[in-house]
């Protein structure tokens, strides 16, 4: 046998070999990383909860808020505002009779 063929013989068992151990890791890299998935999917879940119940109680304060608070205060803002205009109406109508 010749040099070259022996070299050849050897490079293809050394490829083969190479070969299956890669495929062995690929096989492991893909468990691995379901393995990954599953772990990350039952830590979202809780996590997901509390967000969803702490948007849900936001949105509850919020409504509080605005109905209890904010609605009443912008009525009597807008009173205040109306009878503000009535009286400065009233205030340049009456100053008109006086100048007449």
């Amino acid at each position: 046998m010749s040099g070259l063929v022996i070299v050849r013989d050897v490079a293809i068992i050394v490829l083969t070999i190479v070969s299956l151990l890669v495929g062995f890791l690929l096989i492991w890299l893909i468990l691995e990383l379901r393995s990954l998935a599953k772990i990350l999917e039952e830590g979202l879940r809780p996590i997901l909860g509390s967000a969803k119940e702490t948007v849900s109680t936001v949105r509850g304060t919020a409504t509080f808020v605005s109905d209890k608070f904010v609605s009443p205060l912008i009525r009597m803002a807008s009173f205040a505002a109306g009878v503000r205009g009535g009286l400065e109406f009233l205030a340049r109508r009456r100053g008109r009779r006086r100048g007449e």
